[in-house]
């Protein structure tokens, strides 16, 4: 199984369009030693061939042209990309899908019920995308019952709820049900190693734990460093875990979390702009080098 992540940023990509924190300031200055990042989004493939994307964030027309591979070029018009899984409604986890909508047939995309219903509603894509490709829906139930997109055969994927909120343009905003958000077990069954992907986390539940100690790469969220970070910034009046974001430092939070877990690798993944974790020699990523943790970065490639 190969994974390539697209995309590492946290919604709005780093630098984000409108903002001068130190780091979006620092990188567009070239005074911090950093590196631009997307908006968070994951393909996953048996062959190098066939992928399906994880999420189709604002960016993915610049990730297909960084990955020659989701062009695989066998026809006048084609993709690699076979289908999409959506893990929430966001706007950046899902926008990306009206730039697929030239395709010839209509888009395989698998969802959870309460993801397709915020995308009829709310953000109501489904509807755009009906007057160009269309859309082939596949029903996630988020219990962890596995789950087989063709044409990968030795993949399986298990939706897990996650413990956060529907989007702010959700019918149901102020009143979670189970499937808003989901994190997924990836279990290459050929060789009997996993991935467990979470880009948001806001809550460990005990499903969630099990996946994470069970899987051979963990690959989850890394938004916020603090609980209080945006707020200390001036960029926000809400901490971190009322934005459905475990910080990675303090008690409780990720790195504590990581540290008792015995995958060989441990990745953070969706990392917002304000994160001090993004600039290379920073005291915080040295902590994170120190405890075994990794940062990810756009085009980087896992292979089990």
């Amino acid at each position: 199984m190969k994974i390539r992540i697209l995309g590492s940023a946290a919604g709005g990509g780093f630098p984000q369009w409108n903002c001068n924190c130190f780091n979006c300031n620092g990188l567009r200055t070239g005074t911090i030693a950093a590196t631009a990042r997307t908006q968070s989004s994951i393909a996953v493939s048996e062959d190098g061939v066939d992928w399906v994307l994880i999420n189709a964030s604002p960016d993915i027309l610049a990730q297909i042209r960084a990955f020659p591979e989701l062009q695989p070029a066998r026809a006048v018009r084609d993709s690699g990309i076979c289908a999409v899984l959506l893990m929430d409604a966001q706007i950046d986890h899902v926008t990306g899908l009206l730039m697929l909508r030239e395709r010839s047939t209509p888009l395989p995309l698998y969802a959870t019920a309460q993801v397709f219903g915020d995308l009829d509603s709310g953000l109501p894509l489904m509807k755009v995308l009906a007057h160009y490709c269309g859309v082939d829906r596949n029903l996630i139930r988020p219990d962890g019952e596995a789950i087989r997109i063709a044409p990968l055969a030795t993949t399986q994927f298990h939706a897990i709820t996650l413990d956060s909120k529907a989007p702010p343009y959700s019918p149901h905003r102020n009143d979670p049900h189970p499937g808003d958000n989901i994190g997924l077990q990836i279990v290459d069954t050929a060789s009997g190693k996993s991935v467990f992907y979470a880009p948001g986390l806001g809550a460990i539940s005990p499903a969630v734990m099990a996946a994470m100690r069970s899987a051979d790469v963990v690959l989850v969220d890394g938004t916020f460093w603090t609980e209080e970070e945006m707020i200390t910034l001036g960029l926000s009046k809400k901490p971190a875990r009322d934005m459905g974001h475990l910080p990675q430092s303090g008690a409780g939070g990720m790195i504590e979390i990581l540290d008792g877990i015995r995958a060989a690798r441990k990745i953070l993944i969706h990392i917002n702009n304000s994160n001090p974790i993004l600039r290379e020699d920073s005291p915080e990523r040295a902590l994170l080098t120190a405890h075994g943790i990794e940062v990810a970065a756009d085009t980087m490639e896992i292979t089990l």
